[in-house]
């Protein structure tokens, strides 16, 4: 079975090593995680298990998603994912922060903080113009492309939405894990607000799994 839990940000702190030294950690609040439904080669043409987070209230819950859980015998939970998997766990069983290890290297994967939107100088870095007073080009965008193709290309980076987007950050250090309390302490930050949820698995380039 793949290396791979929901969790919510908790905040950023730090903490300190054993020669004194300061370490900026952020402390998530790592499942537990309830398998609401496995997928078989056999009958979905892939293995993976989709796990539940969060318990919520039964009323929150629309008919076809009640539906689901009532099939699987579970509570009602907040959140959905797939995780691949190698072997199959049963249905109603947890998975919890202990399947990480101190000094493991973890992928964390969120929703990137939302900026609104923002000009080419904020989103892309670009330079902006001279500033004296005969200038015209302070922050604008510069030239779009050749003038005889009439459009724009694809790709062209320019204004617009900024954040609010996927993110994964790779190869993050498992300082302490603490299975009483359900939390994982990372070196380092993570996406995200605080409060957002957040996709933890072993890291790929450390050996881990691929995504699903």
């Amino acid at each position: 079975m793949a290396k791979a839990i929901l969790g919510r940000k908790i905040g950023m702190t730090q903490i300190f090593d054993a020669e004194g030294k300061a370490i900026p950690v952020t402390v998530v609040e790592a499942g537990p995680c309830t398998v609401v439904q496995v997928r078989t080669p056999q009958q979905d043409g892939y293995s993976a298990l989709q796990v539940g987070f969060e318990p919520i209230r039964s009323k929150l819950v629309n008919k076809p998603e009640g539906g689901h859980f009532n099939k699987a015998k579970v509570a009602p939970l907040r959140y959905l994912r797939e995780i691949p998997a190698d072997d199959e766990l049963a249905v109603g069983s947890e998975i919890t922060v202990d399947i990480f290890n101190e000094d493991e290297y973890v992928d964390v994967c969120g929703t990137s903080r939302g900026k609104g939107f923002s000009g080419s100088i904020k989103r892309w870095n670009f330079h902006r113009g001279p500033m004296g007073h005969g200038s015209h080009h302070h922050r604008s965008p510069g030239s779009l492309g050749p003038t005889g193709i009439s459009r724009v290309f694809r790709g062209r980076k320019l204004p617009g939405q900024y954040g609010n987007s996927r993110v994964t950050v790779q190869n993050l250090k498992v300082v302490k894990v603490d299975p009483q309390q359900n939390l994982l302490v990372i070196r380092g930050a993570v996406p995200g607000v605080r409060g957002s949820l957040l996709y933890i698995q072993k890291a790929v380039k450390k050996g881990g799994a691929l995504n699903a």
